[in-house]
């Protein structure tokens, strides 16, 4: 078995583990624990090829615990994961390895390094060409160049670049962040870096654990569209169930320990399961009725000497189905889920917020200019732009915690406003859970607060434990709990779905749509802002906003119009020059030529439909090799220019003949 290799942020590992049949990699009877708390217990799983698998489950379920499985990064305390022979796994690290020092367009191209590699060789044998007179040497030089370009071709060598520049303009870059050394960009910025890397590179199974992490909406768009026409095999765990519902084709469940696969996508998921667990209520439900009646009737009859046999005979087999694992557990307490419960103090007025002629720059980038906002009681409303326009900006100055330029903010009635930040800075590490809501309780209101905190998943001693000690999904839920403790009238969240797993995210959707009070919210949560907000403040780019009634469903469909629209703007404009191209060829051929050609032509009897396509075809391929005598290069290999320009020749000679083929069609149809 090879040692796992990692490539600045990408997690490559071989094994040459045999394994028969399809299966990528096959986890069977999997126990997998950390001290005394077992993860995993019994778990089987298959991972077939060509499959695009959503893994979900609740966070702490062991996800990625599976994923160090199938790196081989940890061994199970039992069970076998076996892997197919020469498997290539890439996987996007939490902390990838980039070169600070490299720009951002070098680092991801070095994921072509062996693209490069045979376009340098082709380089250096062209100018061995150029000064070489031996012919048998020629000979040698000249093979090797055809060898190594067919190869370069194979590979798609020629668009490799523009493929790293589409994936990294779809992630978010734009098209001055590609000479930017990688060392200036943020934390965000290196991990979509380097999940570009990790799309670009081609491999048997690839392991994506939450990759929207840090992507705008459109950034996820693309992410979704990419994976959707990948040709690997894909395993996803994220908590955007539209993205699930897009790509996967199968979820995983994670629950109990153990896998349960679903052959469809999250929604038909999400159905299935629910009518699950009702099943599965009602035979727990069954069986604590029978397994009362049998312990019932052991107590009552082992004082009778004739029964008693009976009653310890019932009480052993009680103790078999324990311990071989028959008795259901409660479905109930495994799909424990927050309660959250706002209820707001009423104020008399509708006007909750005015923002007049707004203006916030930073040195010389404007976030806003000339922004006017109204926000009344009742309504709920998402902003969504791309990452670095001001959304967050924009909360801030809501809360006062920035001031404007210029322009007015006013808040009305002295409302009670609570305020989430996604940071957290707001949260005290030093402090516990319970101090956290209520710093300064008595004895007396222990049992209140608990109770109240029971709904957000803290139970028992977890109430006295340090902030600072908490996971990112439980300070989340603090968080929270602190926020609806204060009975606030306005709501300002600033992407309050992070580090919130499905279940977590649906309780916290259910009370916002319960909520009598304004809610104005960041976030990049799809499904979350069509189940809970009524309008949508829109910042396409930094100095611009729209203000729209509806969810994101409502603004999407929108936008799907304008990109239907931009991209038949965009064929007409072909079209057009197509046409214009054709009838410049029309006036270069003679009248006598062209009646010879179109009477004679190999072509006159196709139809006009199948001509234009032929021609349409002709000219792309007659730009596409006249792009390569751009490349000085070409001019080092005499051999290889000539033949380019014997191509081109014919493609012309080919579109003269289907042009005048066209023309003869043309005026046949219009007689």
């Amino acid at each position: 078995m090879h040692k796992p290799i990692v490539d600045k942020g990408l997690a490559i590992v071989f094994d040459i583990a045999y394994h028969p049949g399809m299966s990528l990699v096959a986890l069977k009877d999997i126990q997998a624990s950390f001290g005394p708390h077992v993860v995993l217990d019994g778990l089987d799983w298959e991972i077939q090829r060509g499959e695009k698998v959503g893994l979900v489950g609740p966070n702490g379920s062991g996800k990625t615990t599976l994923f160090r499985l199938i790196l081989n990064e940890v061994k199970p305390q039992i069970g076998q994961v076996i892997r197919s022979r020469g498997l290539q796994i890439a996987y996007l690290s939490q902390e990838p390895e980039l070169d600070s020092q490299a720009t951002l367009f070098d680092e991801v191209r070095g994921t072509f390094a062996n693209l490069q590699q045979l376009e340098e060789r082709l380089t250096h044998i062209g100018q061995e060409i150029a000064d070489h007179h031996d012919t048998n040497r020629l000979d040698e030089l000249m093979a090797e160049y055809d060898e190594l370009h067919h190869r370069l071709e194979a590979a798609g060598g020629y668009r490799y670049e523009t493929l790293v520049k589409e994936v990294l303009g779809g992630l978010g870059f734009s098209s001055a962040d590609l000479d930017q050394p990688i060392a200036t960009f943020s934390g965000g910025q290196k991990c979509r870096a380097a999940l570009a890397k990790l799309l670009l590179q081609e491999t048997d199974l690839l392991l994506l654990d939450e990759p929207t992490n840090h992507l705008d909406i459109e950034a996820t768009r693309f992410l979704e569209q990419y994976l959707v026409n990948y040709h690997g095999t894909v395993i996803v765990v994220s908590h955007d169930r539209y993205l699930l519902d897009r790509v996967a084709d199968k979820i995983a469940d994670l629950e109990g320990k153990r896998i349960t696969v679903y052959s469809c996508g999250y929604s038909d998921y999400a159905e299935s399961k629910l009518v699950r667990e009702i099943t599965g209520q009602r035979e727990y439900e069954k069986q604590q009725v029978w397994l009362a009646h049998q312990r019932e009737y052991a107590e009552r009859v082992k004082a009778d000497k004739s029964r008693a046999k009976q009653a310890r005979g019932r009480l052993r087999m009680l103790e078999r189905m324990e311990r071989d694992g028959k008795i259901i557990d409660s479905p109930a307490h495994s799909r424990r889920k927050m309660a959250i419960d706002f209820s707001p103090a009423s104020h008399a007025g509708d006007m909750v917020l005015r923002c007049r002629n707004l203006r916030k720059a930073f040195g010389e980038v404007v976030l806003f200019d000339d922004l006017d906002l109204e926000i009344y009681r009742g309504e709920k409303i998402g902003i969504i732009g791309p990452n670095g326009v001001g959304k967050t900006t924009l909360l801030k100055m809501a809360m006062r915690r920035i001031e404007p330029d210029s322009g007015q903010i006013r808040l009305y009635e002295n409302l009670q406003i609570g305020y989430y930040d996604q940071e957290q800075i707001d949260l005290d590490r030093e402090l516990t859970v319970i101090q956290t809501i209520a710093p300064s309780y008595t004895g007396s209101q222990e049992k209140q607060i608990r109770s109240f905190l029971a709904g957000f998943l803290f139970s028992g001693d977890q109430v006295f434990k340090r902030v600072g000690d908490l996971s990112g999904g439980e300070q989340s839920r603090v968080t929270l709990a602190a926020l609806v403790w204060k009975n606030p009238q306005v709501l300002v969240l600033d992407e309050p779905t992070n580090h919130l797993d499905i279940p977590g995210k649906e309780a916290l959707e259910e009370a916002l749509i319960a909520y009598e009070g304004a809610i104005l919210l960041v976030s990049h949560d799809r499904y979350f802002l069509d189940r809970v907000v009524n309008k949508l403040l829109v910042l396409p780019e930094r100095g611009r906003y729209e203000l729209l009634p509806g969810n994101w469903s409502t603004y999407e469909k929108r936008l799907i119009e304008r990109e239907a629209a931009k991209r038949a703007a965009a064929e007409q404009a072909r079209a057009d020059a197509r046409r214009a191209n054709r009838l410049r060829q029309k006036q270069k051929v003679k009248a006598k030529t062209t009646a010879e050609s179109g009477v004679n032509s190999p072509y006159a009897r196709w139809s006009l439909e199948r001509l234009e396509e032929e021609i349409i075809e002709r000219e792309e391929q007659v730009a596409a090799v006249e792009h390569q005598f751009s490349d000085p290069n070409i001019y080092r290999d005499p051999g290889r220019a000539k033949t380019l320009r014997q191509q081109v020749e014919q493609l012309r000679t080919e579109l003269t003949a289907l042009n005048a083929a066209w023309e003869t069609k043309a005026g046949e149809t219009s007689q």
